[in-house]
């Protein structure tokens, strides 16, 4: 079954640092190379957004505005894998991360790996 599996959440305290991966799964592995990536998050009473994608090549990684600068992006192709780098953390970025596909498919959803920023 085509699925992404996200790993890497924890509770952090504001200003500090996690890294996520996320690893695609089944036929969504046999693809990946060659398909745009991006990280999702979803803040609890809020819509899914997408803050962060990567292309195929990694060569131009894009933020949405609220993370650009603390967060970075990047993939490895041989390993189906895709991380998040994010630094400087605030409460505000406590949400559940995922990742698909851009735009996304819906049957390729995962469980996420949830991000808490608190002190």
């Amino acid at each position: 079954q085509a699925h992404f599996v996200e790993s890497g959440g924890g509770l952090v305290q504001p200003g500090g640092s996690l890294r996520l991966s996320c690893t695609a799964a089944g036929s969504a592995g046999s693809i990946f190379a060659i398909k745009v990536i991006g990280w999702y998050r979803q803040a609890p009473g809020n819509q899914r957004e997408l803050v962060a994608t990567i292309n195929p090549s990694g060569a131009t990684p894009d933020y949405v505005d609220s993370v650009k600068g603390r967060f970075t992006i990047s993939r490895d192709n041989a390993k189906n894998t895709v991380y998040l780098q994010m630094n400087s953390l605030q409460p505000e970025d406590t949400a559940v991360y995922y990742c698909n596909r851009d735009p996304a498919i819906g049957s390729y959803w995962g469980q996420g790996t949830r991000v808490t920023v608190s002190s």
